[in-house]
């Protein structure tokens, strides 16, 4: 297991980020420039971000600064506590805005304008500034909405985008997805779109205005959808944990668990049925093509089904990994066991504020040969760094 801060020397060292985001999508958003080597300073309100002490708490942290929704997303940055509303901290804010590369806020459209430090009056203050706005229904600098003022969270996202159309079991019975994709992949295709307009912004010495839609961000996410509707006049429905055109491609139950397999060609489905030593489906005309084992899935499911269940989990990974795409469903105990996940460093023990044992968080799946990326710091206390980011402002004078 990987442990703390892989440093200050990452890709994006030296690039200084205003962080005034709560919840998910854009801490998430942050994070993932933070553990790329950005500075972030996370502009807090006197009471914090929302989701600061909403826990979960381990039973040694005495301090209780932050539980885990918040040190997940908020690690590696660094926390001032600002009142916007205040005349004196809006003017400190102005400032830091003034030296900032970019500025990420979720806040509902208009919200950031009506407090006086809007896009276009930072535009003018620091003409370079990449400005990122993460909301439900975008902004209307960019296309208005009609439900532009309308909150938004993650499952409203899901449901709108198309995402909870697609999940669920084969009856037809709709599913959110587990984790909150609405928020987490429009705070990364937010990452995405402020490192584009700033690379512009570098070549021009001009920033932009760069605007994520958690309901477009799923519409992205739902491509699939969108294509099949336009060439076929189809509209997607669950298919359970099967693939819309590939058979077999599915979770099947195991002695002891669960397992995906998929076989998307020829080749690859001959191999499968020689490896469970069942060449007759192979030569079976039910099965002779990707289009035949799509219409007969489910005489072709029944008979994998029958194979897989005799076995257990780790019988059925090891006769098929590395031939056939194929792997167990794991929940979190097994993949804190997994040796992939030790080799890929893919968690990582940060301290907790009160010095009790360390906690473990989901570590940074982008990997670079020269530059490290990673967490680098713990989550911070509300306000812990207000004295040391006002100190950089004068220095900079």
């Amino acid at each position: 297991m990987a442990t703390n801060p892989t440093g200050p020397d990452g890709p994006l060292a030296g690039l200084r980020v205003l962080d005034l985001t709560q919840a998910l999508a854009g801490p998430y958003c942050t994070m993932l420039l933070a553990d790329l080597g950005a500075d972030v300073v996370k502009v807090e309100p006197p009471t914090g971000d929302m989701t600061r002490y909403g826990g979960p708490f381990t039973a040694e942290d005495t301090e209780r600064s932050y539980g885990g929704y918040f040190a997940s997303i908020n690690r590696g940055k660094r926390s001032v506590v600002l009142d916007l509303k205040d005349g004196a901290d809006r003017d400190t804010f102005l400032r830091l805005a003034e030296r900032a590369d970019v500025l990420v806020e979720n806040s509902r459209a208009g919200v950031m304008d009506r407090l006086g430090v809007g896009y276009e009056t930072l535009a003018e203050a620091n003409p370079k500034l990449v400005y990122l706005a993460i909301r439900g229904f975008g902004d209307p600098r960019t296309g208005t909405s009609p439900y532009t003022d309308w909150p938004a969270y993650d499952i409203v996202a899901q449901a709108m985008g198309g995402l909870v159309s697609l999940t669920g079991t084969a009856d037809g019975t709709v599913m959110k997805a587990g984790p909150s994709v609405g928020d987490l992949f429009a705070g990364s295709l937010g990452a995405v779109g402020a490192l584009a307009a700033l690379h512009r912004a570098v070549a021009t010495g001009t920033g932009q205005f760069v605007d994520v839609a958690m309901y477009d961000a799923m519409i992205s996410l739902c491509e699939g959808a969108v294509y099949n509707y336009s060439y076929r006049g189809r509209v997607g429905r669950p298919t359970g944990n099967g693939h819309p055109v590939i058979a077999p491609f599915d979770v099947y139950p195991t002695a002891d668990g669960h397992c995906a397999i998929g076989a998307p060609n020829d080749r690859v489905f001959a191999t499968l049925c020689g490896l469970i030593e069942r060449p007759d489906l192979a030569a079976d005309p039910r099965f002779g093509s990707p289009g035949d084992r799509l219409r007969n899935r489910p005489d072709l499911d029944a008979e994998l089904r029958a194979w897989v269940a005799g076995r257990t989990t780790a019988e059925v990974v090891g006769l098929l990994g590395g031939h056939v795409p194929v792997g167990p469903v794991n929940d979190v105990a097994a993949i804190y066991a997994d040796p992939h996940v030790e080799a890929r460093g893919m968690l990582v023990e940060i301290d907790q504020p009160d010095g009790s044992r360390p906690v473990t968080l989901a570590g940074q799946p982008i990997k670079m040969t020269v530059t490290p990326t990673g967490p680098t710091s713990r989550p911070p206390r509300l306000g812990e760094h207000t004295d040391e980011v006002l100190a950089d402002l004068e220095d900079d004078q």
